[in-house]
């Protein structure tokens, strides 16, 4: 009897230190963790791809920064300053009397104001020849620039062509300003040759009025010569016999 009492006392004691034991390692879901867990992944997960998207905005705006700082590599500068320097140098040929503050002063004063009648008629014909080549030269001089101006316009065509070109195909803001910039340059370009015609045109037109004026003075003062002079007295003849 006590040694069954003894059985049953080892087995309950068995029985409470095994049962606590076996219950600790069976699995516990706790259903509100869960659900906490997969709601912090996907914050986590929407931060990244959010962030993702970001690094992404920044590369294309890198991208299109690159291609607004893009340069053009067409430039037609050095063309427009080789024409400039052309047109200049022509200017700088004019004949006789220069595009010259002083050397207007200085010409004009020789030629077509000092007209007097105390001067002789040689002295008067010298100085209306000199008119003459000026304003031959004058009229020449606008014709050389003339033709000069028109011979630039089958390059400034072509020009504009491949400037308007590389405009409307520009990758950013930079192409597209420098484009703009080298039309402006080549109208300021076409526009500097009319100016230097209407300069070349004018003074042949000048020098063509004031070569009359001067002329008109001239042969008043030949007329004046003329007029001083004594008066022509007919004289008798004598015609000798011919010996026949």
């Amino acid at each position: 009897m006590k040694y069954n009492m003894r059985l049953y006392v080892a087995i309950g004691a068995l029985s409470i230190t095994i049962i606590p034991s076996a219950r600790a390692q069976w699995a516990v879901y706790d259903g509100a963790n869960h659900v906490e867990n997969v709601l912090i992944a996907a914050r986590t997960l929407q931060q990244i791809d959010n962030q993702i998207t970001s690094l992404a905005n920044q590369a294309q705006m890198l991208v299109n920064q690159g291609r607004n700082l893009a340069s053009m590599p067409l430039s037609i500068l050095s063309t427009l300053q080789s024409t400039i320097l052309q047109t200049t140098a022509l200017l700088a040929q004019a004949q006789n009397i220069a595009y010259s503050v002083q050397s207007v002063e200085q010409q004009y004063q020789q030629a077509y104001t000092s007209v007097s009648s105390g001067m002789s008629d040689s002295a008067l014909f010298s100085q209306a020849q000199t008119r003459w080549q000026n304003s031959v030269g004058g009229f020449e001089d606008a014709l050389k620039l003339q033709a000069r101006v028109v011979g630039n316009i089958p390059s400034d065509s072509s020009a504009m062509t491949q400037l308007v070109s590389a405009s409307q195909t520009s990758t950013g803001a930079l192409q597209a300003a420098q484009a703009g910039n080298q039309l402006m340059a080549l109208q300021s370009r076409q526009l500097s040759d009319i100016q230097a015609e209407l300069a070349a045109n004018g003074r042949a037109a000048d020098l063509e009025r004031a070569q009359q004026a001067a002329n008109e003075a001239g042969a008043e003062a030949q007329y004046q010569h003329f007029s001083q002079r004594d008066a022509y007295v007919p004289q008798a003849v004598a015609i000798p016999a011919s010996g026949y």
